[in-house]
């Protein structure tokens, strides 16, 4: 029998994973939020992951490729592999938010036939896998893990914003509950990834192995954020250092900046919880995690202390902030840290206005209550805030908008060196 394979959600990893298999097997890309399928079937990404052109293509396949888009149960009746692509985010308390994952394992759970098989690819902790979600998939079925059905752990390594490290480009690690189904689950996936595969032994190995990819990430970050904060105070440019110190071969090339996202502002904590469950206080990873948590203070902090230097009036000044997406060149702001600096400015009583020409109006409002400027109007800003580096804020002449007297703060570290006041 031919694999036909469901995708239970639809966001920037579930869209990309779904159109690439689509080109070889029979795809049913399923996600509960109607609007969302409305859009894709009508080739509208609003991701950005995958064009319209890619859309149509797949979507008026015919034969034994083919994609659809529902929301409905009742299309993922004949699958036999379905692949959780689902978020899982943190609390307010940073505590690991399971329930999408709970959810689509109960749907799957209801649908489950002998001999199929269950993938995530969803961030978790190790053990969330076969842990948590098969004792519902088994509960919801009837059935009994590994004899009647499979589970696999392949975990999304999608970067956001990316055109170049697409999915396929990306070498994927696999494995299975047993090793019959890992072999089967790195051939399924070894089929479109061009990168290769790794098959890990097991399942717990593969849930471990993404999780510190981006805690690593986040710790080297938090390193370079507080040489940023020492080198403030010694009066020495931090990529001015940076730069010099990657003369050498082995040094790693981190620079500070705002660390969010879904997955390097998340995954730590996924870990970290994982850790105190068994017993263990974990130090180097909430050290890092809370250094980088600190940094949209920090950077609002500098501003105002650039602004009292050149003797610029902060109650009721005016700011300009360039992005509020977590990353350049992505209208993602999930976990944006640049909002913490938003709300910094805005605690010193400050009139901010942010533009961000890759962000989602609606999107930015619902979830922020922030209000996007949807243009610039010129020369009025006492203070210029560079949080995000979209290919846009490249060509601005922020000279057209500013007063007279302001300052430019550069968080990223991308602008010329004459057109700013101070950097991260």
């Amino acid at each position: 029998m031919r694999d036909k394979i469901a995708i239970i959600g639809l966001g920037y990893v579930g869209l990309p994973l779904a159109v690439e298999f689509a080109k070889k097997y029979e795809v049913v890309g399923f996600d509960i939020n109607q609007t969302r399928i409305d859009q894709l079937n009508k080739g509208i990404d609003n991701t950005l992951e995958v064009n319209k052109t890619t859309l149509d293509d797949v979507l008026s396949k015919k034969g034994t490729s083919s994609l659809l888009f529902s929301s409905s149960t009742l299309d993922l009746s004949s699958v036999n592999i379905f692949i959780v692509t689902v978020p899982t985010p943190v609390d307010k308390n940073n505590r690991p938010i399971l329930i999408p994952l709970i959810e689509s394992s109960k749907t799957i759970g209801k649908l489950l036939k002998k001999g199929d098989i269950v993938i995530y690819e969803s961030t978790v902790y190790p053990g969330v896998t076969e842990d948590e979600c098969v004792p519902i998939l088994e509960k919801e079925s009837g059935l009994t893990f590994n004899k009647d059905f499979y589970c696999g752990y392949s975990p999304e390594r999608i970067n956001p914003g990316d055109k170049k490290r697409t999915v396929t480009q990306i070498k994927k690690v696999t494995s299975g509950s047993t090793p019959e189904i890992g072999e089967k689950v790195n051939n399924l996936y070894a089929s479109i990834i061009t990168a290769g595969t790794h098959l890990a032994p097991s399942i717990k190995v593969a849930e471990a192995a993404k999780v510190i990819e981006n805690a690593q990430r986040d710790i080297n970050i938090a390193f370079v954020n507080e040489l940023a904060k020492i080198f403030n105070k010694l009066e020495i440019d931090t990529h001015d250092v940076l730069a010099a110190a990657a003369t050498k071969w082995n040094f790693l090339p981190f620079k500070p900046g705002l660390v969010g996202g879904h997955c390097i502002g998340v995954d730590p904590y996924y870990l970290a919880q994982k850790a105190q469950e068994v017993g263990y206080h974990p130090e180097i990873l909430l050290a890092g995690r809370r250094l980088n948590d600190s940094m949209g203070e920090y950077v609002a902090t500098q501003v105002l202390k650039l602004m009292v230097k050149n003797d610029i009036a902060i109650k009721g000044a005016k700011v300009l902030m360039l992005g509020i997406t977590f990353k350049e060149n992505c209208p993602d702001i999930r976990n944006s840290k640049a909002i913490d600096v938003y709300n910094n400015l805005k605690s010193f009583n400050m009139e901010v206005d942010v533009y961000d020409p890759w962000a989602s109006v609606n999107e930015v409002k619902q979830k922020l209550n922030l209000d996007l400027k949807s243009k610039l109007e010129g020369n009025h800003y006492d203070a210029i805030v560079h949080t995000v580096c979209h290919i846009q804020f490249k060509k601005i002449k922020l000279s057209a908008y500013k007063k007279p007297k302001s300052v430019v703060y550069d968080v990223k570290g991308t602008l010329n060196i004459e057109d700013i006041n101070g950097r991260l």
